[in-house]
């Protein structure tokens, strides 16, 4: 953003006191052009007056040691056509004092702008881009998701389809009029040549005026702000060849050479507006296919809720239902919003949303989703998620979000469009002086011709087209399959993984480990799950488990504390209790000596081993199995297929760790890591040149998802491992951690064809049109042909991403 003189408020977070204020003026007023600072603890809120930017206030606040909180919100555009209006809306919203980013997709024809909000709001945001010819509109605010782009394009489909029915009658009807006596229709009635093409241009002016206002009104409205787009190409090529003919029906002796009258070129004028408006209508209709994955999403919620009201089953809107309220399902239903089981038991069908197609269980105290269908039993539950805090909405919105993310490899194709088409239009007018200088007769009908056609074949819209669509459809393939991509910049990254790392427990393995072994006697087991009762790890809740299914009396807890990585130490009835690593034990000056045969032989058979102590003496050793998923195995082994290294990252020992790697066909372990070493593993991999993905499900798990290229998380896992990661598996299968890079690969090779489709056309066509090859080859584009070929070239890029929808995984992760 550029250094604008104004006067920009923001929020501060983190300040507790006068000092932290004070350091937080200090940094602003250090900042070049700054003219006033005010810091205002109470508000929590900074109020800088200057020539600054909004990046140098954020980056001083964060110097100082405080956070600026962002927001990111989403709006619709109206009038964008092709990348030349994506560059200049997002470049205008860019502008705005207080926005940090701004991405505008053509596909979508939304915003997502990241503001600061104390500095700007939608109304600023609303005036900025009226200023330049679009129009800003709010999306959100519903109770439910809705796919406003869809509704936009419905809108937009059916206004094309009446202007088009209409230009194609009068352009067949004018082609008729124009072959009157090659049809042989002279025969019937004789009509003049100056009749005829006062004929043609009574045919054609509808087409031209009302027709053509599809592009025309695009066109004055942001030239009156000093701009163009691919509808300016339309609009001026149309009328040069639609006036044109205009002054040879007034003005015919003005056109003459050597005594010969010049021809009209109405039905050019009229053919391009009907040719490219089929490409558009074709164009849209494909777009309508690229986001059927939103509309199934969208489409699994009810519109309806059966809640018990006044101890009475009543039917109400789904707006209307409220958290805590008890809602019934009965068999076939759909879920209507996300909660408990209450009473009742039943088995769900959560494919839509995962991919698994297996029912799943439920009973009291089990989560239900939103969405997903209850196939036999009856159950009441109790709401605790609505509205856009529902998992569905959630994936909704995640989707979306993915859909208007660009990838870095979209730079190019933006810096271009930015410029494409004044530099399209230089090209054009530098084709009609050469052709009019140095044509051949009659020049000027070979200048506007090639004028016109220059214009015409120039499509800015495949380049604008190229990338969008195929992220769209390639991320709503991806929903289909469980698989939910954050950006679009981990989406290309993830085609470049040479690495993944896997975290064990409940990522490789079930994440229900079980106590199979005890080598100490009752009393001590007894105190060691007591104590483990005030510990939230999945080892020790499976302990305390074991002690339920025993019938183990828990004793009285004194004090706790945990030690991450290594273990706990507690008071229990007055005994002191330790249960951890060899090394908590070593550490604690405990010797172990005398169980380190057991302790190695329940490793060796791929269990963890713990250690546990009583008042400061050795007690016994527990053995605790975790189940690998029957689907790790096939999963790594698609990895290795494809050329993957395959890592495994656990806090377990090193002989554990590596049996069970064994099991797996892993190679490579690195094991006894502590939770807060995770994320330096991940650097170390990073700093040999690996491109590193990082596959978990756990809190311990999410700084090492945020440090890896690409983050993947785990559905089933936690909320926090899921708002760190790039990638979210839905079923918790660790064969789609090979979709997901599969799914990848296959979106980015659709781009680059895409891209490549786009770049080459322009390429190649613009020259052929401008009569480069002319005077060797003799070979003109007529404007005609060119119309049909812009309008083509968008359908194909579009075309081409749908055939993303043909994804199939080679590893069926169904």
């Amino acid at each position: 953003m550029n250094n604008i003189h104004a006067t920009l408020t923001i929020p501060v977070s983190g300040m507790s006191c006068a000092s932290c204020s004070g350091r937080v003026e200090q940094k602003l007023k250090s900042l070049p052009g700054v003219d006033k600072v005010s810091v205002n603890l109470t508000t929590a809120k900074a109020t800088v007056t200057g020539t600054m930017t909004l990046e140098s206030m954020v980056d001083a606040v964060k110097e100082a040691g405080y956070e600026v909180p962002v927001t990111d919100d989403t709006y619709s555009i109206q009038g964008l056509s092709c990348a030349s209006c994506v560059a200049r809306t997002q470049n205008t919203l860019l502008q705005v004092p207080g926005v940090a980013d701004a991405q505008v997709n053509l596909a979508t024809r939304q915003a997502t702008v990241s503001f600061v909000p104390d500095a700007v709001n939608f109304s600023v945001l609303q005036e900025a881009i009226d200023k330049i010819g679009f129009k800003l509109g709010k999306i959100r605010g519903d109770e439910s998701p809705k796919d406003l782009a869809e509704e936009e394009r419905i809108k937009e489909h059916n206004e094309i389809k009446k202007r088009l029915s209409v230009g194609g009658i009068l352009v067949v009807a004018t082609f008729i009029v124009m072959h009157w006596n090659n049809l042989g229709l002279d025969s019937i009635i004789a009509i003049p040549r100056q009749t005829n093409f006062w004929l043609q241009w009574l045919l054609i002016t509808p087409v031209q005026f009302w027709v053509g206002r599809y592009f025309h009104q695009s066109t004055f409205a942001i030239a009156k702000h000093g701009s163009a787009n691919m509808h300016t190409l339309v609009t001026v090529g149309t009328f040069s060849a639609y006036i044109y003919s205009l002054l040879v029906l007034l003005v015919p002796g003005l056109f003459m050479v050597k005594g010969v009258a010049a021809e009209v070129y109405f039905d050019t004028s009229g053919s391009i507006i009907v040719l490219i408006l089929l490409g558009r209508f074709l164009e849209n209709r494909a777009k309508g296919r690229t986001s059927q994955a939103i509309r199934k999403l969208i489409g699994l919620t009810p519109k309806t809720a059966r809640v018990i009201k006044s101890k009475k089953e009543v039917d109400i809107q789904l707006s209307q239902v409220l958290v805590g309220d008890t809602v019934v399902v009965r068999p076939g239903e759909k879920i209507p919003v996300d909660g408990v089981v209450k009473e009742g038991r039943s088995s769900v069908d959560e494919s839509m949303l995962t991919g698994e197609p297996l029912g799943v269980n439920k009973q009291p105290g089990d989560e239900v989703i939103g969405g997903t269908i209850n196939k036999s039993g009856s159950f009441n539950f109790t709401t605790t998620k609505i509205g856009h805090d529902t998992v569905l909405a959630q994936i909704v919105a995640m989707v979306q979000q993915a859909q208007g993310a660009k990838p870095p490899i979209a730079r190019l194709a933006d810096q271009i469009a930015a410029v494409f088409v004044p530099i399209v239009i230089a090209i054009a007018t530098v084709t009609f002086f050469v052709w009019w200088f140095l044509g051949p007769e009659p020049p000027l009908t070979y200048a506007i011709l090639n004028f016109v056609s220059v214009l015409i074949i120039a499509c800015p819209c495949a380049l604008g087209l190229a990338t969008p669509t195929s992220i769209m459809v390639g991320t709503g393939v991806g929903a289909q399959n469980g698989i939910l991509i954050r950006g679009g910049e981990s989406l290309e990254i993830a085609h470049k993984l040479d690495t993944v790392v896997f975290d064990k427990t409940g990522t490789l393995t079930i994440g229900q480990p079980k106590v199979t072994d005890w080598s100490g006697d009752n009393e001590s087991l007894g105190l060691l799950i007591s104590a483990e009762s005030k510990s939230e790890h999945p080892i020790a809740e499976a302990i305390v488990a074991h002690g339920v299914e025993h019938g183990i009396t828990l004793g009285q807890v004194e004090s706790f504390e945990a030690t991450p990585g290594k273990g706990i130490t507690a008071t229990v009835d007055g005994h002191s209790v330790q249960a951890g690593t060899r090394l908590m034990m070593e550490e604690s000056g405990v010797d172990v000596s005398s169980l380190s045969q057991t302790m190695e032989q329940y490793e060796t058979q791929g269990k963890t081993a713990i250690l546990a102590a009583i008042d400061g003496k050795i007690a016994g050793v527990l053995a605790v199995a975790d189940m690998v998923k029957k689907e790790s195995l096939q999963g790594i082994e698609k990895l290795k297929q494809m050329g993957i290294d395959v890592v495994m990252l656990t806090g377990d020992n090193r002989r554990t760790a590596h049996t069970i790697a064994k099991q797996l066909g892993i190679e490579k372990v690195i094991s006894e890591v502590l939770p807060t070493h995770k994320s330096e593993e991940i650097k170390l991999l990073q700093d040999g040149g690996k491109v590193v993905a990082m596959v978990g499900d756990g809190i311990n798990d999410a700084p090492a998802l945020a440090r890896a290229d690409v983050g993947i998380a785990l559905g089933t896992g936690t909320d926090i491992a899921m708002e760190s990661a790039d990638i979210t598996l839905m079923g918790g299968d660790p064969r789609s951690v090979a979709t997901a890079i599969q799914l990848s690969r296959a979106t980015i090779n659709n781009i680059k064809q895409n891209l490549f489709w786009a770049f080459a056309y322009n390429i190649i066509l613009i020259p052929l049109a401008a009569g480069v090859w002319f005077p060797w080859f003799g070979i003109l584009l007529s404007p005609i042909f060119a119309a049909a070929a812009m309008g083509l070239s968008s359908v194909t890029v579009v075309s081409n991403a749908l055939r993303l929808k043909n994804f199939r995984p080679s590893v069926d992760v169904a």
